[in-house]
């Protein structure tokens, strides 16, 4: 089991070129980015869409565009892959969003991983256009838009939310035939989605994780991986479970703050997983 870092990009913290670089310098090979295009003012959706969940974290507010800290990432290294931890697709135009996922993995030499989730917010997707009933339809044909345009010459698409006829969209993606689709949520139904449309299944840190895993092996045709975005650092019981049940990422949560608060958490995280490699079997 491998280990990366995410990280909300704020203003007011480590900028994302620099954050890069010392990630890459330290090591690591996977920095993933959070999105919200904003937080209005006026949300009724508890965080997470959890009822009872505590304040929303300032740094919900404070976010660089994740497209836009990729490009300053993937510009300042040479071997870190860089992705969203996760877009929010149903809000996004989904030819403009497949042109910047293939414009940054050709620039990059093929370094970008995108993860998806139709979010939480319904206030802010209703602020899109975006009805929250029809995210998750939405979302399924938002990437398969985005499959054909970045897999065709001449792409077209017909749905209900997306439609174009015989567009032309290059440079195509670097990685073939186009980068890793990483699905986030842990619903219901979320391994539906994984298996339609996914490279890999990437839901938080939490309860019942370890079961769905099994069952995404019994039901998958093709590899795909698993990814975890939160699991306390600290935890090498949890940490241990993970890699028993066959996850092959983990990715802990970086505090939007200055480089000397960066790093200290970048020195927890590197002893955990140095003491979880040395703990005797």
């Amino acid at each position: 089991m491998d280990a990366g870092v995410a990280y909300f990009p704020t203003h007011d913290g480590l900028g994302p070129a620099e954050l890069a670089r010392l990630v890459e310098e330290r090591g690591h090979r996977w920095l993933m980015w959070a999105e919200h295009t904003h937080i209005p003012a006026s949300r009724e959706t508890p965080w997470g869409g959890v009822e009872g969940a505590p304040p929303l974290p300032r740094k919900y507010v404070h976010t660089y565009d994740p497209f836009v800290a990729s490009a300053y990432a993937l510009a300042a290294t040479s071997a870190l892959r860089v992705g969203t931890g996760i877009a929010l697709v149903p809000q996004r135009d989904p030819i403009t969003t497949a042109k910047e996922v293939a414009s940054l993995d050709h620039l990059s030499g093929g370094r970008f991983d995108l993860g998806i989730g139709a979010g939480w917010n319904r206030e802010e997707m209703a602020n899109h256009g975006v009805d929250p009933r029809t995210r998750m339809k939405r979302m399924r044909e938002h990437v398969l838009a985005m499959k054909a345009i970045w897999t065709q010459h001449e792409a077209s698409f017909h749905g209900d939310f997306v439609s174009f006829d015989r567009i032309w969209s290059d440079p195509k993606p670097l990685q073939r035939p186009h980068p890793p689709i990483l699905v986030g949520g842990s619903g219901p139904t979320v391994l539906d989605r994984v298996l339609e449309y996914g490279d890999a299944w990437m839901p938080n840190h939490g309860s019942g994780v370890v079961e769905r895993i099994a069952e995404l092996r019994r039901r998958a045709e093709r590899p795909i991986d698993v990814v975890v975005m939160g699991p306390p650092a600290d935890d090498l019981e949890v940490l241990e479970a993970y890699e028993n049940a066959g996850v092959d990422r983990v990715l802990f949560w970086l505090p939007s703050a200055r480089r000397s608060v960066v790093e200290l958490e970048l020195d927890r995280v590197e002893a955990a997983m140095a003491r979880r490699h040395d703990r005797p079997a």
